[in-house]
């Protein structure tokens, strides 16, 4: 009988200590364990760290795209306006060089009125034509420029002769060879003018 329970005894002990070495493979090592959750927890700061850097640096690409886009829009809108503005000038000087050429047409009709005439129909028909061919230049956007008893202006009148003379004050204009003409505040050409030297003023 104690024979017998002595041999439960020893098999139950062995039950027993298969248990707890079953017990003890399953759980993990105690400092093991603590290194592994060490390594988990800083792979996590890494990861974080990485994210907020690729965040940053797609915002950084964001902001230099977008600062690009408006530089670009600015230099598209800059070209687009000097376009425009070259296309007004290049079609003011072209109207231009074909005022010039009317010029001395206009030039003559002046030199044949001031000659006159035996017949007053040959000058009516003349003084028509100059006045057609002021009103097409006024249409246009020519001006005559003033001159005759005016103070002689360099920006517009172009000196050929001082004279002596008390008839207009000094530096005035006394006459006027050839009437200068601008076109839209620009000068066409400047009238050639004489003018008085009167040392009384």
């Amino acid at each position: 009988m104690s024979k017998g329970n002595g041999k439960t005894e020893a098999r139950f002990q062995e039950d027993k200590d298969l248990k707890r070495a079953d017990l003890e493979s399953e759980l993990p090592a105690p400092e093991g364990g603590e290194e592994a959750a060490a390594v988990a927890a800083k792979a996590a700061d890494i990861g974080a760290l990485g994210a907020a850097s690729e965040t940053e640096t797609l915002k950084a690409e964001r902001d230099a795209l977008l600062d690009r886009l408006a530089r670009l829009q600015a230099e598209f809108d800059n070209a687009r306006k000097r376009a425009v503005r070259e296309q007004q000038d290049f079609r003011e000087f072209a109207a231009a060089d074909v005022i010039k050429n009317i010029l001395p047409i206009l030039d003559s009709f002046e030199r044949a009125l001031k000659a006159g005439g035996d017949s007053s129909d040959f000058r009516n028909g003349i003084e028509l034509i100059y006045r057609q061919f002021q009103d097409a230049l006024q249409k246009i956007g020519v001006q005559a420029i003033a001159a005759v008893g005016q103070a002689f202006d360099p920006r517009v009148h172009e000196a050929i002769e001082m004279v002596d003379t008390a008839e207009v004050p000094d530096h005035h204009v006394l006459d006027e060879l050839q009437r200068g003409y601008k076109y839209k505040e620009r000068l066409l050409r400047p009238a050639m003018v004489r003018v008085a030297r009167n040392s009384r003023g």
